[in-house]
């Protein structure tokens, strides 16, 4: 264990069988979490800690939340991992249907929504709780096309309205809900290595200030440092992992 840091907190990941989620499922448990993995791609099993739930249905998360309460009592902390998307997401601006942007923020932005307004009723009740949301580089600044030429790829243009979305959404949450001592807070990840087009590692590598891409474990200690109480002052803050990106 590195720490125990989060002692006992009773913290909800959702998406945390994933790129980013094993590692901060892990770094939480390693810090002394009881860690909920709410997880779409994986059946139940309460022994290991994991429910399966699809993040896109009322229902679902609220099953999720009531298995929660009924066992432990509380929700310490919530954060908001999971990345459902559409099989075009990556299609080019032109060649997005209105109805798959439509899909993608209903599957992500609202998606986000809901959670936080079944988990907070509860963070309410018992006067605190710490929530972290999954923000981006391209959620604060503009994309940089230029790392996608070498093999023809793009960002997708629904990527930049979401994570935006997130991150302001975070503050009005934070501002909202200070007052019952709960806290929000957004993390948001640069480029994580996950066997993209070498011409896109290659260029994006040649921008970044620290000169690689991040690693997936490099995101779960800012989301453990925001859920514990060292940050117990800290609200409203959307903290940049990018190895420098939104630097330049």
């Amino acid at each position: 264990m590195l720490s125990g840091r989060l002692k006992d907190k009773v913290i909800v990941v959702s998406g945390g069988g994933g790129l980013i989620g094993k590692p901060i499922v892990n770094h939480l448990r390693q810090n002394g979490a009881i860690v909920i993995n709410a997880e779409i791609n994986a059946e139940s099993n309460e022994a290991e800690g994991r429910i399966r739930c699809d993040i896109t249905s009322e229902g679902s998360v609220t099953e999720l939340v009531r298995f929660v309460m009924e066992k432990y009592r509380r929700i310490d902390g919530l954060v908001n991992n999971a990345y459902p998307r559409t099989k075009d997401w990556s299609v080019k601006f032109e060649d997005v249907p209105f109805d798959s942007w439509k899909q993608n923020v209903d599957m992500q932005l609202n998606s986000v929504f809901m959670v936080c307004q079944k988990v907070l009723v509860h963070m309410k009740a018992q006067q605190s709780g710490s929530i972290v949301n999954i923000g981006s580089t391209y959620g604060v600044v503009g994309n940089d096309f230029t790392i996608y030429e070498g093999f023809g790829g793009t960002s997708p243009a629904a990527y930049s309205a979401i994570k935006g979305g997130i991150i302001n959404f975070t503050r009005y949450l934070a501002s909202y809900y200070g007052k019952y001592n709960v806290r929000v807070n957004c993390v948001s990840p640069g480029g994580i290595i996950d066997n993209q087009n070498p011409s896109f590692i290659e260029r994006y590598e040649s921008k970044c200030p620290l000169k690689r891409m991040g690693r997936s474990e490099e995101i779960a200690p800012a989301i453990t440092f925001l859920l514990s109480d060292e940050a117990s002052y800290v609200t409203g803050h959307n903290l940049m992992v990018d190895g420098g990106w939104t630097a330049i």
